[in-house]
Protein backbone atom coordinates (compact mmCIF):
# COMPACT_ATOMS: atom_id res chain seq x y z
CA UNK A 1 0.00 0.00 0.00
CA UNK A 2 1.55 3.73 0.02
CA UNK A 3 0.68 5.73 2.89
CA UNK A 4 -1.08 4.76 5.78
CA UNK A 5 -3.05 7.66 6.39
CA UNK A 6 -2.66 8.97 2.68
CA UNK A 7 -6.29 8.40 1.54
CA UNK A 8 -7.53 10.61 5.13
CA UNK A 9 -4.46 13.28 4.37
CA UNK A 10 -5.17 13.35 0.56
CA UNK A 11 -7.65 14.16 -2.11
CA UNK A 12 -7.90 13.03 -5.72
CA UNK A 13 -6.45 15.48 -7.70
CA UNK A 14 -5.64 15.14 -10.96
CA UNK A 15 -3.68 17.25 -14.11
CA UNK A 16 -5.28 20.12 -15.49
CA UNK A 17 -6.30 20.81 -18.97
CA UNK A 18 -5.28 23.44 -21.46
CA UNK A 19 -8.64 25.94 -21.59
CA UNK A 20 -10.99 24.29 -24.30
CA UNK A 21 -10.75 27.40 -26.24
CA UNK A 22 -7.45 27.28 -26.71
CA UNK A 23 -7.17 23.05 -27.11
CA UNK A 24 -9.54 23.43 -30.01
CA UNK A 25 -6.96 25.09 -32.21
CA UNK A 26 -5.36 22.49 -32.20
CA UNK A 27 -4.73 18.49 -32.61
CA UNK A 28 -1.73 18.07 -29.54
CA UNK A 29 -2.42 16.34 -26.38
CA UNK A 30 -3.56 19.32 -23.65
CA UNK A 31 -2.86 17.52 -20.29
CA UNK A 32 -0.68 20.38 -18.62
CA UNK A 33 2.46 19.20 -16.19
CA UNK A 34 1.65 17.85 -13.06
CA UNK A 35 4.41 17.76 -10.07
CA UNK A 36 6.14 14.42 -9.02
CA UNK A 37 5.05 15.31 -5.49
CA UNK A 38 1.67 15.47 -6.77
CA UNK A 39 1.57 11.97 -8.07
CA UNK A 40 3.07 10.45 -4.74
CA UNK A 41 0.80 11.91 -3.08
CA UNK A 42 -1.73 10.29 -5.21
CA UNK A 43 -0.10 7.03 -4.85
CA UNK A 44 -0.91 7.51 -1.11
CA UNK A 45 -4.23 7.21 -1.02
CA UNK A 46 -4.01 3.74 -1.71
CA UNK A 47 -5.56 1.94 1.12
CA UNK A 48 -4.57 -1.29 2.53
CA UNK A 49 -8.22 -2.83 1.57
CA UNK A 50 -7.35 -6.16 2.28
CA UNK A 51 -8.90 -7.73 -0.79
CA UNK A 52 -8.22 -5.01 -3.88
CA UNK A 53 -11.02 -4.91 -6.13
CA UNK A 54 -9.17 -2.84 -8.90
CA UNK A 55 -7.41 -6.01 -9.41
CA UNK A 56 -10.57 -7.84 -11.17
CA UNK A 57 -11.84 -4.30 -12.63
CA UNK A 58 -8.85 -4.03 -14.78
CA UNK A 59 -8.95 -6.88 -17.32
CA UNK A 60 -5.07 -6.85 -18.05
CA UNK A 61 -4.93 -7.72 -13.84
CA UNK A 62 -2.66 -5.29 -12.92
CA UNK A 63 -1.10 -5.23 -9.49
CA UNK A 64 -2.09 -1.82 -8.83
CA UNK A 65 -1.77 -1.54 -4.85
CA UNK A 66 1.74 -2.85 -5.62
CA UNK A 67 2.89 -0.32 -8.02
CA UNK A 68 0.93 2.72 -6.01
CA UNK A 69 3.49 1.77 -3.56
CA UNK A 70 6.65 1.50 -5.15
CA UNK A 71 4.95 5.40 -6.93
CA UNK A 72 4.56 7.07 -3.18
CA UNK A 73 7.98 6.23 -2.36
CA UNK A 74 9.35 7.44 -5.86
CA UNK A 75 10.95 3.97 -6.66
CA UNK A 76 10.52 4.05 -10.23
CA UNK A 77 12.02 1.08 -11.63
CA UNK A 78 10.13 -0.87 -9.08
CA UNK A 79 6.79 0.73 -10.06
CA UNK A 80 7.59 0.05 -13.88
CA UNK A 81 8.62 -3.71 -13.33
CA UNK A 82 5.66 -4.02 -11.46
CA UNK A 83 3.37 -2.49 -14.16
CA UNK A 84 5.34 -4.21 -17.46
CA UNK A 85 4.72 -7.09 -16.04
CA UNK A 86 1.09 -7.67 -16.80
CA UNK A 87 0.71 -4.64 -19.29
CA UNK A 88 2.92 -4.29 -22.54
CA UNK A 89 1.59 -1.02 -23.18
CA UNK A 90 0.81 1.28 -20.28
CA UNK A 91 1.41 4.62 -21.90
CA UNK A 92 -1.45 3.73 -24.14
CA UNK A 93 -3.98 2.34 -21.66
CA UNK A 94 -2.84 5.39 -19.12
CA UNK A 95 -4.24 8.08 -21.32
CA UNK A 96 -7.18 6.07 -23.08
CA UNK A 97 -8.71 3.94 -20.61
CA UNK A 98 -12.00 4.32 -19.68
CA UNK A 99 -10.17 3.10 -16.30
CA UNK A 100 -12.48 -0.08 -14.97
CA UNK A 101 -10.44 -0.65 -11.92
CA UNK A 102 -11.23 2.97 -10.65
CA UNK A 103 -14.64 2.13 -10.65
CA UNK A 104 -13.69 -0.68 -8.22
CA UNK A 105 -11.49 0.89 -6.28
CA UNK A 106 -11.87 0.07 -2.80
CA UNK A 107 -11.60 3.61 -1.36
CA UNK A 108 -14.37 4.72 -4.22
CA UNK A 109 -17.12 3.43 -2.04
CA UNK A 110 -17.42 6.37 0.19
CA UNK A 111 -14.74 8.66 -1.66
CA UNK A 112 -13.32 9.77 -4.69
CA UNK A 113 -11.28 6.55 -5.94
CA UNK A 114 -7.50 6.43 -6.02
CA UNK A 115 -6.55 7.89 -9.66
CA UNK A 116 -4.88 4.87 -10.97
CA UNK A 117 -4.90 5.68 -15.05
CA UNK A 118 -2.98 9.27 -14.00
CA UNK A 119 -0.18 6.94 -12.05
CA UNK A 120 -0.13 4.26 -14.61
CA UNK A 121 0.69 6.91 -17.46
CA UNK A 122 2.99 8.96 -15.16
CA UNK A 123 5.61 5.56 -14.60
CA UNK A 124 5.26 4.56 -18.51
CA UNK A 125 6.67 8.26 -19.17
CA UNK A 126 9.10 8.05 -16.15
CA UNK A 127 10.19 4.28 -17.27
CA UNK A 128 11.39 6.34 -20.89
CA UNK A 129 12.57 9.45 -19.23
CA UNK A 130 15.06 7.25 -17.31
CA UNK A 131 15.90 4.82 -20.15
CA UNK A 132 13.97 1.91 -18.17
CA UNK A 133 12.07 0.78 -21.09
CA UNK A 134 14.71 -0.05 -23.61
CA UNK A 135 15.31 -2.79 -26.60
CA UNK A 136 15.42 -5.93 -24.03
CA UNK A 137 17.81 -9.04 -25.02
CA UNK A 138 15.67 -11.69 -26.13
CA UNK A 139 15.77 -15.54 -25.44
CA UNK A 140 17.54 -17.78 -27.64
CA UNK A 141 15.10 -18.73 -30.51
CA UNK A 142 12.88 -20.93 -31.35
CA UNK A 143 13.55 -20.88 -34.78
CA UNK A 144 9.37 -21.04 -34.62
CA UNK A 145 7.83 -18.00 -37.05
CA UNK A 146 4.68 -16.61 -36.19
CA UNK A 147 2.56 -14.29 -38.48
CA UNK A 148 0.09 -11.94 -36.59
CA UNK A 149 -2.59 -10.24 -38.53
CA UNK A 150 -3.43 -6.71 -37.77
CA UNK A 151 -1.34 -4.27 -36.03
CA UNK A 152 -3.73 -2.85 -33.29
CA UNK A 153 -3.61 -3.22 -29.34
CA UNK A 154 -4.44 -6.99 -29.74
CA UNK A 155 -1.60 -8.02 -32.56
CA UNK A 156 0.94 -6.36 -31.37
CA UNK A 157 0.55 -7.12 -27.33
CA UNK A 158 0.62 -10.86 -29.43
CA UNK A 159 3.59 -10.24 -31.28
CA UNK A 160 5.69 -8.55 -28.27
CA UNK A 161 4.80 -11.32 -26.13
CA UNK A 162 5.73 -14.34 -28.71
CA UNK A 163 8.89 -12.42 -29.99
CA UNK A 164 9.78 -12.55 -26.42
CA UNK A 165 9.12 -15.99 -25.86
CA UNK A 166 12.17 -16.48 -28.42
CA UNK A 167 9.95 -16.95 -31.79
CA UNK A 168 10.16 -14.85 -35.06
CA UNK A 169 6.79 -12.51 -35.37
CA UNK A 170 6.16 -11.05 -38.45
CA UNK A 171 2.84 -8.75 -38.20
CA UNK A 172 0.88 -8.15 -41.38
CA UNK A 173 -1.28 -4.67 -41.65
CA UNK A 174 -3.30 -3.43 -44.79
CA UNK A 175 -3.12 0.27 -43.96
CA UNK A 176 0.34 2.19 -44.93
CA UNK A 177 1.32 2.45 -40.46
CA UNK A 178 1.48 0.21 -38.10
CA UNK A 179 -0.95 0.89 -34.85
CA UNK A 180 -4.65 0.16 -36.00
CA UNK A 181 -7.14 1.71 -33.85
CA UNK A 182 -4.52 3.11 -31.35
CA UNK A 183 -3.27 5.23 -35.09
CA UNK A 184 -6.23 5.54 -37.43
CA UNK A 185 -9.06 5.75 -34.73
CA UNK A 186 -8.41 7.39 -31.76
CA UNK A 187 -7.59 11.23 -32.40
CA UNK A 188 -4.05 12.77 -31.86
CA UNK A 189 -5.61 14.98 -29.26
CA UNK A 190 -6.32 11.96 -26.80
CA UNK A 191 -3.49 9.94 -28.24
CA UNK A 192 -0.58 11.29 -29.78
CA UNK A 193 0.86 9.45 -32.71
CA UNK A 194 4.39 9.93 -31.32
CA UNK A 195 3.82 7.98 -28.66
CA UNK A 196 2.42 4.81 -31.31
CA UNK A 197 5.68 5.29 -33.16
CA UNK A 198 8.00 4.98 -30.27
CA UNK A 199 6.79 1.99 -28.90
CA UNK A 200 6.57 0.63 -32.79
CA UNK A 201 10.31 1.83 -33.13
CA UNK A 202 11.08 -0.14 -29.95
CA UNK A 203 9.12 -3.24 -31.04
CA UNK A 204 10.91 -2.90 -34.47
CA UNK A 205 14.69 -2.68 -32.36
CA UNK A 206 13.47 -5.69 -30.60
CA UNK A 207 13.16 -7.85 -33.53
CA UNK A 208 9.38 -7.72 -34.76
CA UNK A 209 9.31 -7.60 -38.38
CA UNK A 210 6.37 -5.34 -40.08
CA UNK A 211 4.99 -5.86 -43.41
CA UNK A 212 2.49 -2.84 -44.11
CA UNK A 213 0.71 -2.40 -47.21
CA UNK A 214 -0.11 -5.95 -47.27
CA UNK A 215 -3.53 -7.51 -46.96
CA UNK A 216 -4.14 -10.74 -46.01
CA UNK A 217 -6.68 -12.79 -48.40
CA UNK A 218 -5.96 -10.28 -51.29
CA UNK A 219 -1.96 -8.97 -51.24
CA UNK A 220 -0.95 -12.53 -49.57
CA UNK A 221 -3.49 -15.74 -49.19
CA UNK A 222 -4.11 -17.55 -46.54
CA UNK A 223 -2.42 -20.52 -48.23
CA UNK A 224 0.72 -18.85 -48.41
CA UNK A 225 0.57 -18.00 -44.13
CA UNK A 226 -0.21 -21.40 -43.58
CA UNK A 227 2.84 -22.45 -45.55
CA UNK A 228 5.35 -20.30 -44.57
CA UNK A 229 4.47 -19.95 -40.83
CA UNK A 230 4.34 -21.58 -37.90
CA UNK A 231 1.13 -20.50 -36.59
CA UNK A 232 -0.99 -17.52 -37.39
CA UNK A 233 -2.94 -15.04 -35.07
CA UNK A 234 -5.73 -13.20 -36.40
CA UNK A 235 -6.17 -9.76 -34.99
CA UNK A 236 -8.02 -7.72 -37.23
CA UNK A 237 -10.88 -5.94 -35.32
CA UNK A 238 -14.19 -5.45 -35.44
CA UNK A 239 -14.46 -3.30 -38.64
CA UNK A 240 -17.95 -3.29 -39.81
CA UNK A 241 -19.77 -0.38 -38.69
CA UNK A 242 -23.30 -0.70 -37.24
CA UNK A 243 -25.35 1.36 -40.24
CA UNK A 244 -28.54 3.41 -40.09
CA UNK A 245 -30.98 1.73 -42.84
CA UNK A 246 -33.89 4.57 -43.01
CA UNK A 247 -34.92 6.86 -45.52
CA UNK A 248 -32.21 9.24 -47.09
CA UNK A 249 -29.23 7.42 -45.96
CA UNK A 250 -27.94 8.45 -49.58
CA UNK A 251 -27.72 11.71 -48.95
CA UNK A 252 -24.31 13.74 -49.74
CA UNK A 253 -23.53 14.78 -46.21
CA UNK A 254 -24.03 11.08 -44.47
CA UNK A 255 -21.34 9.56 -42.78
CA UNK A 256 -19.75 6.28 -40.59
CA UNK A 257 -17.98 7.71 -37.89
CA UNK A 258 -14.45 6.38 -38.73
CA UNK A 259 -14.31 7.74 -42.22
CA UNK A 260 -13.87 11.25 -40.52
CA UNK A 261 -11.45 10.25 -37.68
CA UNK A 262 -9.70 7.90 -40.08
CA UNK A 263 -9.52 10.90 -42.28
CA UNK A 264 -8.53 13.53 -39.58
CA UNK A 265 -5.53 10.85 -38.28
CA UNK A 266 -4.09 10.86 -41.54
CA UNK A 267 -4.49 14.49 -42.40
CA UNK A 268 -2.42 15.47 -38.66
CA UNK A 269 0.22 12.61 -40.06
CA UNK A 270 0.94 14.33 -43.23
CA UNK A 271 1.27 17.74 -41.40
CA UNK A 272 -1.08 19.73 -43.01
CA UNK A 273 -4.94 20.14 -44.79
CA UNK A 274 -5.64 18.36 -47.41
CA UNK A 275 -8.47 18.18 -49.50
CA UNK A 276 -11.06 17.02 -46.86
CA UNK A 277 -13.75 14.71 -48.05
CA UNK A 278 -15.19 15.25 -45.55
CA UNK A 279 -15.40 18.71 -43.48
CA UNK A 280 -17.44 20.08 -40.71
CA UNK A 281 -16.21 23.43 -40.94
CA UNK A 282 -19.22 26.16 -40.90
CA UNK A 283 -21.93 22.95 -40.35
CA UNK A 284 -24.11 21.76 -38.30
CA UNK A 285 -23.36 18.61 -37.10
CA UNK A 286 -25.23 15.82 -35.52
CA UNK A 287 -23.17 12.56 -34.15
CA UNK A 288 -25.49 9.66 -33.89
CA UNK A 289 -24.23 7.67 -30.83
CA UNK A 290 -23.72 8.64 -27.29
CA UNK A 291 -20.14 6.59 -27.30
CA UNK A 292 -16.77 7.05 -27.00
CA UNK A 293 -16.35 7.28 -31.06
CA UNK A 294 -18.97 9.82 -30.73
CA UNK A 295 -17.34 11.57 -28.43
CA UNK A 296 -14.15 11.48 -30.85
CA UNK A 297 -16.51 12.95 -33.08
CA UNK A 298 -17.65 16.00 -31.88
CA UNK A 299 -13.86 16.60 -30.59
CA UNK A 300 -12.99 16.50 -34.25
CA UNK A 301 -15.94 18.55 -35.77
CA UNK A 302 -15.44 21.46 -32.85
CA UNK A 303 -11.70 21.83 -34.01
CA UNK A 304 -12.95 21.66 -37.96
CA UNK A 305 -14.24 24.69 -36.46
CA UNK A 306 -18.27 23.44 -37.29
CA UNK A 307 -20.80 25.90 -36.77
CA UNK A 308 -22.73 23.80 -34.09
CA UNK A 309 -22.50 19.94 -32.80
CA UNK A 310 -25.18 18.11 -31.40
CA UNK A 311 -25.17 14.16 -30.38
CA UNK A 312 -27.97 12.18 -29.49
CA UNK A 313 -28.46 9.23 -27.99
CA UNK A 314 -31.34 6.73 -28.17
CA UNK A 315 -31.24 5.53 -24.87
CA UNK A 316 -32.21 7.68 -21.78
CA UNK A 317 -29.89 10.05 -19.94
CA UNK A 318 -27.98 8.49 -17.19
CA UNK A 319 -27.99 9.15 -13.70
CA UNK A 320 -25.50 11.39 -11.82
CA UNK A 321 -24.53 8.93 -9.28
CA UNK A 322 -25.18 5.16 -9.14
CA UNK A 323 -28.92 3.64 -8.65
CA UNK A 324 -29.35 1.24 -6.33
CA UNK A 325 -29.52 -1.23 -8.69
CA UNK A 326 -25.98 -0.42 -9.95
CA UNK A 327 -23.73 -0.70 -6.68
CA UNK A 328 -20.39 -0.35 -6.16
CA UNK A 329 -17.78 -2.37 -7.55
CA UNK A 330 -20.01 -2.86 -11.00
CA UNK A 331 -18.76 -0.57 -13.56
CA UNK A 332 -20.98 2.63 -12.82
CA UNK A 333 -23.76 3.57 -15.54
CA UNK A 334 -23.78 7.25 -15.25
CA UNK A 335 -23.57 10.17 -17.15
CA UNK A 336 -19.88 10.75 -18.52
CA UNK A 337 -18.57 13.99 -19.83
CA UNK A 338 -15.71 13.84 -21.85
CA UNK A 339 -12.98 16.19 -22.62
CA UNK A 340 -14.44 16.87 -26.33
CA UNK A 341 -17.57 17.34 -24.46
CA UNK A 342 -16.39 20.30 -22.39
CA UNK A 343 -15.42 21.80 -25.35
CA UNK A 344 -19.05 22.74 -26.57
CA UNK A 345 -21.45 20.18 -27.80
CA UNK A 346 -25.62 20.05 -27.26
CA UNK A 347 -26.14 16.15 -25.87
CA UNK A 348 -29.84 15.21 -26.14
CA UNK A 349 -30.90 11.78 -25.14
CA UNK A 350 -33.91 9.13 -25.78
CA UNK A 351 -33.98 10.24 -29.38
CA UNK A 352 -34.61 7.98 -32.23
CA UNK A 353 -33.58 9.11 -35.95
CA UNK A 354 -36.73 8.06 -38.29
CA UNK A 355 -35.23 9.92 -41.62
CA UNK A 356 -32.02 12.14 -43.47
CA UNK A 357 -33.98 14.97 -44.90
CA UNK A 358 -32.51 16.85 -47.68
CA UNK A 359 -32.44 18.93 -50.72
CA UNK A 360 -30.45 18.29 -54.29
CA UNK A 361 -29.05 15.26 -52.89
CA UNK A 362 -27.59 17.13 -49.88
CA UNK A 363 -28.67 16.86 -46.19
CA UNK A 364 -29.95 19.34 -44.69
CA UNK A 365 -31.38 17.69 -41.51
CA UNK A 366 -32.71 15.05 -39.85
CA UNK A 367 -36.01 13.81 -38.38
CA UNK A 368 -36.07 12.53 -35.15
CA UNK A 369 -38.67 11.80 -32.52
CA UNK A 370 -38.42 11.43 -28.36
CA UNK A 371 -38.89 8.32 -26.98
CA UNK A 372 -39.70 6.25 -23.97
CA UNK A 373 -38.84 2.70 -22.77
CA UNK A 374 -41.93 1.10 -21.21
CA UNK A 375 -41.44 -2.64 -20.28
CA UNK A 376 -38.62 -2.92 -22.44
CA UNK A 377 -40.42 -1.60 -25.83
CA UNK A 378 -39.47 1.56 -27.73
CA UNK A 379 -42.63 3.36 -28.00
CA UNK A 380 -42.24 6.91 -30.07
CA UNK A 381 -43.71 10.11 -28.04
CA UNK A 382 -46.30 11.42 -30.35
CA UNK A 383 -45.62 14.84 -31.14
CA UNK A 384 -42.57 15.28 -30.17
CA UNK A 385 -41.51 14.73 -34.43
CA UNK A 386 -38.59 17.41 -35.47
CA UNK A 387 -36.04 17.82 -37.62
CA UNK A 388 -32.60 18.80 -36.71
CA UNK A 389 -30.81 21.43 -38.83
CA UNK A 390 -27.45 19.44 -40.15
CA UNK A 391 -25.26 19.45 -43.43
CA UNK A 392 -23.28 16.56 -41.75
CA UNK A 393 -24.45 13.31 -40.23
CA UNK A 394 -21.91 11.03 -38.61
CA UNK A 395 -23.24 7.64 -37.29
CA UNK A 396 -21.45 6.27 -34.44
CA UNK A 397 -23.12 3.52 -33.49
CA UNK A 398 -20.76 0.83 -32.91
CA UNK A 399 -19.64 -1.97 -34.68
CA UNK A 400 -20.89 -5.19 -36.17
CA UNK A 401 -18.40 -7.71 -36.20
CA UNK A 402 -14.81 -8.54 -38.50
CA UNK A 403 -15.23 -7.96 -41.94
CA UNK A 404 -15.93 -11.20 -43.92
CA UNK A 405 -14.63 -10.40 -47.34
CA UNK A 406 -10.86 -11.78 -48.08
CA UNK A 407 -9.48 -12.90 -45.10
CA UNK A 408 -12.06 -14.86 -43.40
CA UNK A 409 -14.04 -15.69 -46.21
CA UNK A 410 -10.82 -17.47 -48.03
CA UNK A 411 -10.07 -19.35 -44.64
CA UNK A 412 -13.08 -20.37 -43.99
CA UNK A 413 -13.00 -20.23 -40.39
CA UNK A 414 -15.93 -21.19 -37.88
CA UNK A 415 -18.18 -17.81 -36.67
CA UNK A 416 -20.26 -17.32 -33.56
CA UNK A 417 -24.00 -16.22 -33.63
CA UNK A 418 -22.58 -12.47 -33.35
CA UNK A 419 -20.18 -12.75 -36.67
CA UNK A 420 -17.11 -13.19 -34.38
CA UNK A 421 -14.48 -15.72 -35.50
CA UNK A 422 -15.43 -18.59 -33.02
CA UNK A 423 -12.71 -19.71 -30.85
CA UNK A 424 -11.82 -22.17 -28.03
CA UNK A 425 -9.05 -21.39 -25.97
CA UNK A 426 -8.19 -18.69 -28.73
CA UNK A 427 -7.77 -21.39 -31.56
CA UNK A 428 -10.17 -21.24 -34.25
CA UNK A 429 -11.85 -23.87 -36.37
CA UNK A 430 -8.75 -23.79 -38.42
CA UNK A 431 -5.36 -25.76 -37.57
CA UNK A 432 -2.67 -23.14 -36.72
CA UNK A 433 -4.99 -20.08 -36.66
CA UNK A 434 -5.70 -18.29 -33.84
CA UNK A 435 -7.83 -15.20 -32.91
CA UNK A 436 -7.82 -12.66 -30.26
CA UNK A 437 -9.08 -8.90 -30.01
CA UNK A 438 -12.54 -7.33 -31.34
CA UNK A 439 -11.90 -10.08 -34.45
CA UNK A 440 -12.75 -12.48 -31.92
CA UNK A 441 -15.14 -11.02 -28.36
CA UNK A 442 -16.30 -8.22 -30.19
CA UNK A 443 -16.09 -4.70 -30.31
CA UNK A 444 -14.58 -3.05 -26.83
CA UNK A 445 -11.72 -1.82 -25.13
CA UNK A 446 -7.92 -1.43 -25.78
CA UNK A 447 -7.05 -2.74 -22.24
CA UNK A 448 -9.25 -5.28 -23.32
CA UNK A 449 -7.79 -6.01 -26.60
CA UNK A 450 -4.11 -5.97 -25.34
CA UNK A 451 -5.10 -8.40 -22.67
CA UNK A 452 -6.76 -10.72 -25.67
CA UNK A 453 -3.32 -10.80 -27.29
CA UNK A 454 -1.24 -11.49 -23.85
CA UNK A 455 -3.91 -14.68 -23.78
CA UNK A 456 -3.89 -15.67 -27.11
CA UNK A 457 0.08 -15.37 -27.08
CA UNK A 458 0.69 -18.28 -23.68
CA UNK A 459 -1.85 -20.38 -26.07
CA UNK A 460 0.01 -20.38 -29.31
CA UNK A 461 3.43 -20.85 -26.73
CA UNK A 462 1.15 -24.30 -25.87
CA UNK A 463 0.61 -25.19 -29.09
CA UNK A 464 3.72 -25.20 -30.22
CA UNK A 465 5.44 -26.70 -27.04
Amino acid sequence: MGKTTGFLEYTRELPSKEDPSKRIDKYTEFELPFPEEKTNEQAARCMDCGVPFCHSGCPLGNKIPDFNDAVYRTEWADAWRILKSTNNFPEFTGRVCPAPCESSCVLGINQPPVSIEHIEKSIAEKAFDLGLEKARKLKKSTGKKIAVVGSGPAGLAAADDLNQSGHQVTVFERDEEIGGLLRYGIPDFKLSKEVVARRVKLLAEEGILFKTKTNVGVDISTKDLERKFDAIVLCGGSTVPRDLSIPGRELEGVHFAMELLTQQNREVAAGKVRQRGISAEGKDVVVIGGGDTGSDCVGTSNRHKANSVTQIEIMDKPPIERSALNPWPEWPLILRTSTSHEEGCKRRWAVLTKEFVGENGKLSGLKVIDIVFEDGKLKEILGSERIIPAQLALIAAGFLHPQKEGLLEQLNVGLDKHGNVETRNFKTSVNKFFAAGDMRRGQSLVVWAIAEGRKAARQVNEFLT
